[in-house]
């Protein structure tokens, strides 16, 4: 079941109320699954401990519970979460020219979950920060829990999807290296990527993960693709002309040529991916454009959950 269909996530809009609505729907869903238990109601106080200062309680909800509270603020974070979106040319698959395009690419979907996963660590009161990367770290904001800067970070976002890119690659590594090394020691760092990046670098990568995992940050990365096209390698048997999205080389084939070949080495290189994620205890998420929400925001909350 997804959370949104195709159409209404093309269809952006508010993409605020689209956060909203994502995360309204899964914690209804939530009543209907294995996962009732996790806590999703999300109070704005907590219960007075003896020695703070009065002038913290809440008065008003004194007189009617007769239970001392007080009100919970902006900076009172229980986490730091980090969310990391690759911004390489070959995040905007498929290309998205009009609003009766088949597919949402890999940009809109990683931005609306970056925008849904907001909304819930708002409900909260946890810090989330926002990272951007491509050939370079472009954005990179420190956490905080305040309305004001979630409201600007959905700015980034819609700005983000507004705006493709062309022939810009991807040196993930690095991003990584830099963000472990920047970000208050044990935060949850959230990572939306489709991981395409040069084969020669793959060592680097892993190792930039390790990075995070050295750094005492808990880590989930969600291998964003679009299933169909990139892993199963679903096409009509005709010439195409396939485009690198990021050096914007060309290749005239039919899919039938290559397939076999295509998904064998994909799905190598994934499973070395979910295996070096396994061994430094790296939650490995592959998340599908075309499946919805409900696995990205599950899987945080399994995570959040975990950490208390």
């Amino acid at each position: 079941m997804q959370l949104l269909d195709n159409e209404q996530v093309r269809n952006l809009g508010n993409f605020e109320l689209l956060a909203r609505q994502v995360v309204e729907g899964f914690i209804i869903g939530l009543h209907k699954s294995p996962f009732h238990g996790f806590s999703v109601e999300f109070a704005e106080h907590r219960i007075y401990n003896q020695g703070e200062p009065l002038r913290n309680v809440d008065w008003k909800v004194f007189a009617r519970t007769n239970k001392m509270y007080t009100k919970r603020y902006e900076e009172e974070t229980n986490l730091r979460c980090q969310i990391v979106i690759d911004t390489s040319s070959s995040m905007f698959f498929p290309e998205v020219t009009t609003a009766s395009d088949e597919y949402v690419n890999k940009i809109r979907f990683s931005a609306l979950a970056a925008a849904s996963l907001m909304n819930l660590l708002m409900k909260q009161r946890d810090a989330f920060g926002l990272s951007f990367f491509n050939e370079t770290l472009d954005l990179h904001t420190r956490p905080k829990s305040s309305t004001t800067h979630y409201r600007l970070l959905l700015t980034y976002l819609e700005n983000l999807i507004n705006n493709p890119t062309r022939n810009v690659g991807t040196t993930t590594a690095d991003a990584l290296h830099q963000i472990a090394d920047s970000i208050h020691r044990r935060s949850l760092v959230m990572i939306f990527s489709d991981m395409f990046d040069d084969t020669e670098k793959e060592a680097d990568l892993f190792a930039a993960l390790q990075h995070l995992k050295h750094a005492k940050h808990e880590v989930i990365l969600f291998h964003t693709v679009d299933k169909a096209k990139e892993i199963d390698f679903d096409f009509e048997n005709r010439p195409y002309e396939f485009i690198d999205m990021e050096s914007g080389e060309t290749v005239k084939l039919q899919p039938n040529q290559v397939k076999e070949f295509y998904v064998e080495q994909v799905a190598a290189y994934k499973e070395r991916l979910r295996m070096k994620c396994l061994q430094y205890k790296i939650d490995y998420v592959e998340a599908d454009i075309n499946s919805g929400f409900r696995q990205v925001l599950t899987s945080y909350l399994v995570k959040r959950n975990r950490m208390g």
